[in-house]
């Protein structure tokens, strides 16, 4: 699987225009396997103004700030990928909590997954510091909201709360110890190909994190031969190693996921592309 998972996605909407028309592309879907109540999860988001327009403002926030992609695009890949990191476990033996300690099953992992995923960034619509806290008080009453025709009580508190932990623990230092939020954590890490560095590389803003992303051509999540999962990055220049060794190989350390997934990086061809001609430091 490409880890973009937004075949048909057409990008964020533009600025300067009315918050009507911003969030009119605004849908995500995934894969759903039959699952009514991911079907319904989604169903209710994609309806949902309050929550598209989050992620609008999410996007605006990152603009103002030259950021990566924040929008409702990487809400869409962040989704996929997390999905398939989950279905590649299960089908390895790695089973979630929500079988473990709940004695519920691998669809209402799931739908933890899912929920964790489609809001994970919604505090960016109020602040970029502490996103993930401002995230979970919002993400907590809509939660409620879209899940009330698809889990009774106390289901529905027990879905709520562990994907407020996968919002939470998707933060650097956010220390996930489910393999739900595990899941969304990595998931966020892995959508690094170059068109999230859209934004600052356009604005000329470019730095570490901005010009690794725009090393990385394409990213694939299959099932490993040894582990559970493996993940081949594939790379233009070696400054995609910053991308793989310090953001994703920090997500990954000290998760569930330790230990069942193998990340592969590579530079395809004898030559590698130049990403950029000349770097100062302003004042320098």
């Amino acid at each position: 699987m490409n880890a973009e998972g937004a075949e048909s996605a057409t990008g964020p909407g533009e600025r300067g225009v009315t918050p009507e028309a911003a969030i009119e592309p605004a849908r995500v879907r995934v894969p759903t396997r039959g699952n009514r109540r991911l079907e319904t999860l989604l169903d209710g988001v994609n309806a949902d103004l309050e929550l598209r327009t989050w992620w609008h403002m999410a996007q605006v926030a990152s603009e103002r700030l030259g950021m990566s992609d924040h929008s409702w695009v990487h809400v869409q890949i962040v989704l996929n990928i997390a999905l398939r990191l989950l279905r590649l476990l299960a089908r390895a033996g790695i089973e979630p909590v929500m079988v473990t300690d709940h004695a519920m099953g691998r669809r209402d992992a799931e739908v933890v997954v899912a929920a964790g995923a489609l809001l994970h960034d919604v505090g960016m619509s109020i602040h970029r510091a502490d996103h993930e806290a401002y995230s979970l008080f919002l993400a907590e009453r809509k939660l409620r909201e879209l899940l009330e025709d698809a889990y009774p009580e106390p289901e529905r508190t027990v879905i709520v709360s562990e994907a407020l932990h996968a919002i939470i623990g998707h933060r650097r230092r956010g220390e996930p110890y489910t393999l739900e939020a595990g899941v969304v954590r990595v998931a966020d890490a892995l959508d690094m190909a170059q068109g999230r560095s859209r934004v600052p590389v356009e604005a000329g803003r470019v730095g570490i994190h901005s010009l690794s992303a725009a090393a990385i051509d394409e990213i694939t999540i299959d099932a490993g031969e040894e582990l559970a999962v493996r993940v081949d990055v594939k790379m233009n220049n070696s400054a995609g190693i910053f991308q793989v060794d310090d953001l994703l190989a920090t997500k990954i350390r000290g998760t569930p996921l330790e230990g069942h997934v193998e990340v592969v990086a590579t530079i395809e061809g004898e030559t590698e592309k130049r990403l950029l001609t000349e770097f100062r430091l302003p004042g320098a």
